[in-house]
């Protein structure tokens, strides 16, 4: 085939998988405002308001290898068009839950929407990987990565106006008022979810249906040459220890990606930045990433390869999160959104490199990586917690409120630099683990 034709081939698939990315973008990055939102109307500590993250990303390990079994047996594309039909489901369960102002059902909402995500990354990951050649799968990952950043820059901004505009005000009448009349002003500000979760659950079954007659290619991966790994073939997904690191590296990648993400808007908040700005820093870590996916499309494969786009993030996260822990105020809030620099070339490489020579095993293996996502179900409240204590102690020992709650907020992010030293070594050393000539 020629080089012209097969671009040609790809463009309409790549466009459509980019469409994808750019809506489970839109429903994933809405978590930066809806954690403090919930964390208001349903009364919540720092370390709980953050399992809004975690009901969103553990339904990855629920449901990964489900979801790649189901994948198996109906194709890419109906698994697609599944996973979107499920978040549509997720989104109508906001609305009963807004109604009863309940917790727990607002964080099943948010699984049920997760597990939709989850059918969604299983297809469409290894899809785009084995799209085409290889050594050029970061740059297709690059460009989903933009779709997807794009649309959860909107999200946040347009969730952020709908959730989180006069919350000060509230939080400070609700300091003032007895409880029925506190009950009543939570009721109306719950109310708030309402419309967009209805248009959102509509908007996604539309596309649901639609995307079962969209013009996708069958594809299939390359196995490796027996040569390459030592003359063996292999018959099972454990005999690729540069897979299971891989996944380890995605593991720590996710957490650190939604601690940068989901974490900036109380940082700035817990800094006494006014919410009315604080509400747009996730704005600037997803715009940092967007940059930087955009420099990725256009240098890799040509300039540099994936494994050093790789290490050059790895190094960077390991400056960077010194420079967060080491600085105060609105110039550690930057450092926080400069982490999307770091963050943004970590997954396109990690899954090239994780899903090299897999063959037959490409779905399993993709199911192992998707499961890696629920880094950022476990980090995130880690991080929460680790502010909490720390708040503790320097209330216990004399500080006054406002300085407490700062200073933890920013010793929390020390939870970054193991995560990057994981990335460091799979970008030098991890991914090379078991291939011979790889």
């Amino acid at each position: 085939m020629s080089n012209s034709h097969q671009k040609n081939s790809t463009l309409i698939p790549i466009i459509i998988i980019a469409g994808l990315f750019f809506i489970f973008g839109f429903v994933t990055w809405i978590n930066g405002a809806l954690i403090p939102f919930m964390k208001t109307i349903n009364e919540l500590t720092d370390a709980q308001s953050y399992l809004v993250a975690s009901a969103s990303y553990i339904s990855f390990v629920v449901m990964a290898l489900p979801a790649s079994y189901i994948i198996n047996k109906i194709g890419y594309r109906k698994g697609m068009s599944l996973g979107l039909i499920i978040m549509a489901v997720g989104a109508l369960v906001f609305i009963p839950a807004a109604e009863a102002r309940t917790y727990w059902m607002f964080l099943t909402a948010i699984f049920i929407q997760g597990t939709g995500m989850t059918l969604l990354q299983t297809a469409s990951n290894p899809y785009i990987t084995i799209l085409g050649p290889i050594e050029s799968a970061a740059k297709r990952i690059a460009i989903m990565g933009i779709a997807n950043k794009v649309a959860g820059a909107l999200g946040s901004v347009i969730f952020g106006a709908i959730l989180l505009s006069g919350i000060d005000d509230i939080k400070d009448k609700l300091a003032q008022v007895d409880a029925a009349e506190k009950a009543s002003l939570l009721d109306t500000m719950a109310d708030g979810v309402v419309s967009p979760y209805i248009a959102m659950a509509v908007i996604l079954f539309i596309l649901g249906i639609l995307i079962r007659k969209a013009p996708l290619p069958h594809v299939e991966a390359k196995p490796i040459e027996a040569s390459e790994i030592g003359g063996k073939t292999k018959s099972s997904i454990f005999q690729f220890p540069h897979l299971w690191l891989g996944v380890l590296a995605l593991f720590v990648y996710v957490g650190v990606e939604v601690i940068a993400g989901d974490t900036i808007i109380s940082y700035g908040i817990s800094l006494d930045i006014p919410v009315e700005q604080a509400k747009f820093f996730t704005l600037f870590t997803l715009m940092a990433m967007v940059a930087t996916y955009a420099l990725g499309v256009f240098l890799i494969p040509k300039y540099i390869s994936q494994a050093f786009a790789l290490r050059v993030s790895a190094v960077l996260g390991i400056i960077l999160s010194f420079c967060i822990v080491f600085t105060s105020g609105f110039t550690s809030v930057i450092f926080v959104a400069a982490l999307g620099i770091a963050n943004a070339l970590v997954w396109p490489a990690i899954w090239p490199l994780a899903l090299t020579g897999l063959g037959k095993f490409t779905k399993t293996a993709s199911a192992l990586l998707i499961m890696a996502i629920s880094g950022g179900a476990i980090l995130p409240p880690l991080y929460g917690a680790l502010v909490d204590n720390k708040k503790e102690d320097l209330l216990a020992s004399g500080a006054n409120e406002v300085n407490a709650m700062a200073e933890a907020a920013s010793f929390g992010y020390w939870i970054l630099l193991p995560c990057y030293a994981v990335i460091l070594y799979y970008a030098f050393w991890g991914h090379k683990v078991g291939l011979k000539n790889g």
